[in-house]
């Protein structure tokens, strides 16, 4: 465990000094800094200068993953090992993007094979909806394709697809529906007509409760007569009860246990997304979360963007004490990112014990939470500058704008560039005390040129891997979610039961 190795407590008594100086003094001392403490990779540029580290804070965060052994982690999880070891399952997302199809084997098996030719069932089936050749019962072209899922199974297409808008084939109409409070279906498909409307159920066992309420919920809003394998496809693994439900067998995409729900983008789950893109902006999304595959395999710890990024947010959460990271995109476009990131890492490394059934003593993940530039900068950033809180913050921005209108994009990384410089020095100069904004606040700022499928595949990949990075370094399955399945449990339970009389709050709601 971590507070079991010889480089923890030099570690805390390290963060001890740490918590003595301040972002300006180091920054005094050592003249060099914002040229040093960053690192660029395929065009991902990562400044984290205004990190409340120093060399030695890095050093010995280095000797902390190398004494727990992270470099075997990274190839445990890339070489298909069993990382999963509560459900005796790999982790293989990295071979969704796997884009040179060197072999992975999965008990002894090449998995490649399947893994292309779930991609190439998706592709032709994309291309027949963006052709408009996929019809109707009644002989209409598709025009609006719906994503019914939860989770990981609608987080992921729907913050890519918002992500990827620019892209998207705008001739067709591309919505997400997931909660199973039904003003989500309604206001999702009431401006829509149904023989129009394809729906596609995401759902690896086809028994999700959310996901197949609305999925009967669309099947009668279709209408009685309608013939139901026109409008309905299926992401699952679960044939039966997919041709059960009366969608054609053909149209059934596969994914397999070994990608976890909210690392399957890449698989099958995205086709609501290749529909909107196309295949050569899926193929690129692919390749830039590959890159960063390829970086974090080969990459020595001290230029490995997501193993830095890992570190950092142990070193904030387990000897800084902070317990909240925030994700603020300079870009509309990312605007469900935060949330996408916020399933990634809190149902991956929410955990209490460890990978041996042992309770830990220490804490996992942060909080983490966002919103966009630079909508934030007038409600919550207040919180960030003054509060008694401090909040470890990653900025995302791009050097370029894809609306040509160059003006506001120049407004827009000014505004990113000043919130992390007043973060990190803050403004001492006012003489008044309820002015003073102290700084000493962290920051990392993440650059690309240009918001592109690549480089969106690119932060998709550095984030996964930077949970992973953390979770190890934590001891913790990062690829289970228990807490999340007992909630489920007990909900299927008070509907089956029906029975409120013992209880004022649930006669009130149920």
């Amino acid at each position: 465990m971590l507070t079991s190795t010889k480089t923890y407590a030099k570690l805390q008594q390290h963060a001890e000094r740490i918590k003595q100086t301040n972002l300006r003094q180091l920054f005094e001392t050592d003249a060099s800094r914002a040229n040093n403490f960053n690192v660029e990779t395929n065009g991902l540029f990562i400044d984290y200068s205004r990190s409340l580290t120093d060399k030695k804070t890095l050093e010995l965060l280095a000797e902390l993953a190398n004494e727990l052994n992270l470099k075997q982690g990274i190839s445990d999880l890339l070489s298909g090992e069993q990382v999963n070891p509560t459900e005796h399952r790999a982790a293989l997302h990295t071979a969704l993007r796997n884009i040179d199809n060197t072999p992975i084997l999965v008990n002894s098996e090449d998995i490649m094979p399947l893994v292309n030719t779930a991609l190439n069932k998706m592709y032709a089936f994309a291309e027949m909806v963006r052709a408009g050749e996929h019809i109707g019962y009644t002989g209409k072209p598709i025009r609006n394709v719906i994503n019914i899922g939860i989770g990981g199974s609608s987080l992921g297409p729907e913050m890519a697809y918002e992500a990827l808008k620019f892209y998207s084939n705008r001739k067709l109409t591309f919505r997400f529906i997931s909660n199973v409070d039904p003003a989500d279906f309604f206001e999702k498909t009431q401006d829509l007509d149904p023989e129009e409307t394809l729906f596609i159920i995401s759902s690896k066992t086809f028994t999700t409760d959310e996901t197949m309420s609305n999925a009967f919920a669309a099947k009668s809003w279709l209408g009685e007569g309608a013939d139901i394998s026109k409008h309905f496809v299926a992401v699952s693994t679960n044939k039966q009860a997919v041709t059960d439900f009366g969608i054609d067998a053909n149209n059934m995409f596969e994914f397999w246990d070994w990608v976890g729900g909210r690392y399957s983008l890449m698989s099958s789950i995205g086709l609501s997304l290749a529909i909107a893109i196309g295949k050569d902006n899926f193929e690129q999304l692919r390749a830039g979360a590959n890159s960063i595959d390829q970086h974090f395999a080969k990459t020595e710890f001290s230029l490995n963007i997501p193993v830095l990024l890992g570190l950092l947010s142990v070193w904030y959460r387990n000897f800084l004490d902070f317990g909240t990271e925030a994700v603020l995109p300079y870009s509309q476009y990312l605007h469900r990112l935060p949330a996408y990131l916020q399933q990634a890492s809190m149902e991956s490394n929410g955990k209490s014990v460890s990978k041996d059934d042992q309770e830990i003593n220490y804490n996992t993940a942060p909080i983490l939470w966002g919103e966009p530039g630079t909508n934030g900068q007038h409600s919550f950033h207040q919180l960030l500058h003054q509060g008694t809180v401090t909040v470890a913050v990653d900025f995302i921005g791009f050097k370029q704008s894809l609306c040509d209108i160059d003006s506001q994009q120049a407004k827009l990384n000014a505004n990113l560039l000043a919130q992390a410089e007043a973060l990190a020095f803050g403004d001492t100069d006012n003489e008044s005390i309820h002015k003073i904004v102290v700084g000493n606040k962290p920051s990392t700022i993440i650059v690309a040129d240009k918001l592109t499928p690549y480089s969106l595949g690119q932060i998709i990949a550095l984030y996964e891997h930077k949970i992973f990075v953390a979770g190890w370094i934590w001891d913790i399955n990062s690829f289970d979610q228990f807490g999340v399945e007992l909630g489920k449990k007990l909900a299927k339970g008070i509907i089956a039961n029906n029975d409120t009389s013992a209880n004022k709050l649930a006669e009130k709601l149920l």
